[in-house]
């Protein structure tokens, strides 16, 4: 049998990129986009059979991608989100789409607990103050997170870790899912981010949850920490209710725009603690990460049944013969 054509989209340069791959051996034929952008996206697609998708978000397949590629018969995203497909499109081509649910959920969990640590600690000002040759040791006024109430929005891999480290240290936590449960723990959106003290974003970008979260619908002076996307957040209303401190403060490790641009107002509101997309990137996570594309990939190449099939889709991966591509 041929080798699979397996299209690589990370932004990684080739050769690493081969390197990572190498466990597949001769069974893959791993080619890389001549350029990142959509023009090189689309001239590589018409002979993928395998795609190993780009967790930027900056190679995305929409509909028309997908039409481009008739050959293709898996997509593998090495993250969580899938917020760069079309599923719909990839489900009505029979091409299953899978992703690495949980890999990070631990980073994730610890940074978002981390960044609330800081804020409630006031480390940042401290830490500004001092290298300033200020002592300002009644002015800083940090607070304990023991007791607070913590509202954590979403509950897959990395909501449930949130809720269990926070737990942990005393907090009261509930949370809040696109589908009602009958737990004590779940609660509805708008008490949720009426009443808690902290609220922790993590849950993934659709159309359903782009600017789910309303900083202003708050609690006055709770803390709000962003590590799911940008968008699922109102970024306006943020900016905002940091500047008239109707919001206590923010930990940002996504954005709407990434890298965050030079003038975007969040560079210069007061309490706010930015990242740049980092929570889950730990050398353990990231070799969680690595394990179960590549696990997945095998099982593709070998007629087993993927994980994360995220689309509906059969996860027996099977061959394609070429059809017409209509893009």
């Amino acid at each position: 049998m041929s080798p699979w054509k397996l299209l690589a989209l990370p932004p990684l340069p080739e050769e690493p990129m081969r390197r990572l791959l190498a466990p597949l051996g001769d069974r893959v034929e791993v080619r890389l986009p001549a350029t990142r952008d959509r023009e090189g996206l689309l001239a590589a697609l018409p002979e993928a059979e395998i795609v190993v998708g780009d967790w930027t978000g900056t190679l995305v397949l929409d509909a028309a991608a997908v039409a481009a590629a008739p050959r293709l018969a898996f997509v593998q995203q090495p993250s969580v989100g899938v917020n760069g497909y079309d599923l719909d499109a990839l489900a009505a081509a029979g091409v299953p789409l899978a992703n690495t649910p949980g890999v990070s959920a631990v980073a994730v969990a610890e940074w978002c607990l981390a960044a609330t640590l800081a804020l409630m600690r006031r480390l940042a000002a401290a830490d500004a103050a001092v290298r300033a040759g200020e002592w300002p040791q009644q002015g800083l006024m940090p607070r304990e997170l023991r007791g607070r109430r913590v509202g954590v929005v979403g509950y897959g891999p990395i909501g449930a870790t949130c809720a269990g480290m926070f737990r942990a240290l005393g907090c009261e936590v509930t949370y809040w899912t696109r589908t009602p449960r009958a737990d004590p723990g779940f609660e509805d959106l708008e008490t949720l981010l009426s009443a808690c003290d902290v609220v922790v974003v993590v849950i993934a970008l659709s159309e359903e949850t782009r600017d789910l979260v309303d900083p202003g619908a708050m609690k006055q002076g709770a803390l709000l920490v962003n590590a799911a996307r940008g968008g699922v957040v109102d970024q306006r209303s943020l900016a905002a209710a940091l500047r008239d401190g109707h919001l206590g403060g923010a930990a940002l490790d996504v954005f709407e725009d990434e890298p965050l641009p030079a003038g975007d107002p969040l560079r210069d509101v007061p309490n706010v603690l930015l990242s740049p997309h980092v929570a889950g990137v730990t050398p353990e996570a990231t070799s969680r990460l690595l394990t179960a594309t590549l696990d997945n990939l095998a099982a593709a190449l070998e007629g087993r049944e993927v994980d994360a099939v995220v689309n509906g889709v059969s996860p027996v991966i099977r061959r394609k013969l070429a059809r017409s591509s209509t893009a």
